[in-house]
């Protein structure tokens, strides 16, 4: 009786633990999610396996710091949301092409948030966001010793204001050279 006892208190203390655990915001330790579509071309027709990157080739010989000064640096995301979104592939792509060309190349991604929520929880939304993309960028190819993601949270907003517009555009990660 004693054993069925002790065992049916640690269980239950178990479970409370694990419900206490997931009470939280957001989560530090899943893995950063990657919005995938299919897209069907304006022509009707139906590319093999869903949508094709509209990424034009960076030529990385003699004129490799004008394209890559020229590249989109940016990504944004929904309100509350740490999802990649397929629109900002090619952004993506082109800095994993010139990381994977030059190895001795480093960024740093910086996540940042709007000015909504408290200071901790935009730390940490501002974190995954920048985690999102680098996960991004290894998986294709880049090391992780050529990526750092940090957070400035809601402290270096890109747009002033105080309405969707200025918030969209504070909603962002960040690629910079390192």
């Amino acid at each position: 009786m004693f054993a069925l006892k002790t065992s049916t208190t640690f269980l239950a203390l178990v479970a409370a633990g694990l419900m206490a655990g997931c009470a939280s915001g957001v989560k530090l330790d899943k893995p950063a999610p990657v919005e995938t579509r299919n897209v069907t071309p304006a022509d009707g027709t139906q590319g093999q396996g869903g949508a094709e990157s509209q990424v034009a080739n960076v030529d990385l010989g003699k004129g490799a710091a004008g394209a890559a000064s020229n590249m989109p640096r940016t990504v944004y995301f929904d309100f509350d949301s740490y999802v990649v979104k397929e629109e900002f592939r090619g952004t993506i792509e082109a800095h994993a092409k010139l990381l994977t060309t030059d190895r001795k190349k480093k960024e740093v991604i910086e996540g940042h948030t709007d000015e909504r929520g408290g200071s901790e929880y935009n730390l940490a939304l501002g974190q995954k966001r920048a985690e999102a993309v680098l996960k991004s960028l290894t998986l294709m190819g880049v090391t992780d010793t050529q990526v750092e993601a940090v957070s400035y949270g809601k402290e270096r907003p890109a747009a002033d204001g105080h309405d969707e517009s200025a918030w969209a555009k504070n909603r962002r990660a960040e690629l910079k050279d390192r």
